[in-house]
């Protein structure tokens, strides 16, 4: 193995492109990009008195270099291209000693529509880049409070259909609209109260004292409900604002990177500054696996942030840490923004100390979750040693599907993260597999198509045996994917599966052999609730996906098609919005021309 590895070492082209290395059980190692693969991937090696790594490495590559035994690479046309690439790879295949970031929010704007003669407030996460498009942000938090607090205070045109329908509405009688569709109001005097919106946008101080004076009418005037919900508002707001004595000039607009590092734990700070105010924040917990490099972190942050998420980019970008490949970040930034964009490390004045605010809350903040977690992260370090996992299982993925009969066939994934269920990842699957085992199959196939979206987690869970195991190893395997993978089967008592609480003895099986842990094992409480919780989920979707199908079902039979009819449409098609969407000739395929007829024009 080493003499091939060296023999490809020395074939490398002086090309850019990208690099895997593999060990001995072809799993992969690492993914790297380089501007010249020759010389980038022989800085790695020392190649004599013997060939291996060089002794000068870091503690992270130098080991990780010893466990190499074989390399593939992927030659590009620029640098640009290995960056994007490499960027993608480690994302979707989650390398072993690749840092993976899983920041997949995407921040709104408020956006104001110039180009309308009476302009409204919306919320969006779409970019489009025309001068007449105002937007402001990104926000971290508080931007639906932020804008349905100043439709509160100011009579704005409360929704885009009111100047189209020329008549004035309620929003008239009750003094929230000036009823421009009735021409009551001028497009110039509107401006004016469009100016007086983005100036609550920019000044939050200024928002919130007005917000705080309507909501103490409402409550001399004993409209309770309605003074609560300003109340609520107003927290959120005042959660999103940035306190700090650090105002540049009004014409910068900067995003600033900071990262805290201890141990095995990280927080990546980004603070968002326009018009020199910091106008909102956002932190992500970082899970570090084998060692750790900061200047790794900050290049995977920055360039997973600005290539994943749609974003306005500043012209320039601040790092406490001076990053040592910015050139080919600059460049990557700069064709994304379609403007020069500059990473700048400053070591003095406003924009020093903005950064050095920035790595206080990074600070901060990496210690409450060193706190808040301290005893969930060695229960999963326990789960990790007991059932051999590669990696502490931080984020668990967890599956299970549901049916009737092989009616409304559904697949549901929830996710588990820093110590609770994270609802924005979980998903749910229309499935077509008429048995478990391929439902399975295709519930899994489907996550694993997503990954280059999603990134992988560190463990799946599966609610079945031995055999949904092996399916999701085989799965994984085939797309040159690691993830650890455990099943958690009921156990059977009498032939049924045992589900009474504080009783339930399951069986968790991993690559190696099959636990029947103590019921008050908090390992196994653990995997319990959370494949209680996705068997709650498929249960729940199973439900309301059954319930449309019957309605659906009721309706063709009032129009003549019998269940068992619909029962074989089913079965061919895999749904009824297939059935919908099938041509006459399609349907005549498998029915008479009679029920063809009947089916087309039920949903004509």
């Amino acid at each position: 193995m080493q003499n091939q590895l060296l023999e490809t070492v020395n074939q490398l082209p002086k090309s850019p492109g990208v690099y895997q290395y593999f060990d001995e059980n072809s799993r992969l190692l690492y993914v790297g990009k380089a501007k010249n693969l020759f010389n980038r991937v022989r800085s790695y090696f020392a190649f004599s008195p013997k060939f291996g790594p060089k002794s000068n490495l870091s503690a992270r590559i130098y080991k990780m270099i010893t466990e190499v035994r074989s390399m593939e690479y992927l030659v590009v046309d620029t640098e640009h291209d290995a960056l994007i690439l490499e960027n993608s790879l480690i994302k979707q295949l989650n390398p072993k000693y690749n840092i993976l970031l899983r920041d997949d929010k995407t921040y709104p704007y408020l956006l104001i529509d110039h180009t309308a003669p009476f302009p409204r407030i919306e919320l969006t996460r779409k970019i489009i880049k025309d001068k007449q498009f105002e937007y402001f942000g990104p926000f971290s938090t508080g931007a639906r409070d932020i804008m349905d607090s100043i439709y509160e205070l100011l009579p704005l045109v409360q929704k885009k259909s009111c100047v189209e329908g020329g008549k004035a509405c309620l929003y008239y009688q009750i003094k929230k609209c000036l009823a421009p569709c009735e021409g009551k109001i001028s497009s110039g005097e509107y401006q004016k109260i469009v100016k007086e919106a983005t100036r609550y946008i920019k000044e939050k101080d200024r928002l919130i004292a007005d917000i705080e004076k309507q909501m103490l009418r409402y409550a001399e005037e004993l409209r309770f409900e309605e003074a609560k919900e300003l109340r609520d508002r107003m927290q959120s707001i005042e959660k999103s604002r940035v306190s700090t004595p650090i105002d540049l000039a009004a014409s910068h607009n900067y995003d600033i990177f900071a990262i805290a590092l201890r141990n095995s734990k990280a927080v990546l700070v980004k603070l968002f500054m326009r018009e020199g105010r910091v106008i909102s924040n956002s932190f992500t917990p970082i899970r570090l696996g084998e060692a750790a490099d900061v200047q790794e972190l900050y290049y995977r942050a920055i360039v997973d942030y600005y290539t994943t998420h749609e974003t306005i980019i500043p012209s320039e970008i601040l790092t406490l840490e001076t990053l040592e490949e910015k050139e080919a970040l600059e460049e990557l930034l700069s064709e994304h923004a379609g403007k020069k964009v500059t990473l700048n490390a400053p070591q003095k004045g406003d924009k020093r100390k903005v950064t050095e605010l920035a790595y206080k809350n990074a600070v901060e903040q990496l210690d409450k979750e060193l706190q808040k977690h301290r005893s969930e992260d060695e229960l999963l370090e326990e789960i990790q040693r007991l059932f051999k996992l590669e990696n502490r299982p931080d984020r668990i993925e967890v599956f299970d599907n549901s049916h009737l009969q092989g009616v409304a066939q559904v697949g549901a994934m929830i996710c588990y993260e820093n110590g609770s269920f994270d609802k924005s990842g979980y998903r749910l699957y229309h499935l077509e597999a008429q048995n478990e085992y391929e439902q399975m199959r295709e519930t899994l196939s489907r996550r694993i198509e997503s990954f280059s979206k999603n990134s992988p987690p560190d463990l799946w869970l599966l609610d079945g045996g031995k055999a949904l195991l092996e399916l999701a190893r085989s799965l994984l395997h085939e797309a040159h994917i690691h993830i650890d993978v455990l099943a958690i089967a009921k156990e059977k008592v009498d032939a049924k599966a045992h589900r009474a609480k504080g009783k339930a003895k399951d069986i968790v099986s991993s690559k190696d052999e099959a636990f029947r842990l103590p019921t008050s094992d908090r390992r196994l409480q653990l995997l319990q609730k959370l494949r209680d919780e996705a068997h709650r989920s498929a249960i729940n979707f199973h439900k309301k996906t059954k319930l449309k199908l019957d309605k659906e079902s009721d309706l063709l039979s009032l129009s003549g098609i019998g269940p068992a009819k619909v029962k074989r449409l089913l079965n061919y098609f895999g749904s009824f919005e297939s059935i919908k969407n099938a041509s006459f000739e399609e349907l005549r395929s498998i029915m008479n021309e009679k029920d063809a007829n009947l089916i087309k024009k039920f949903y004509n």
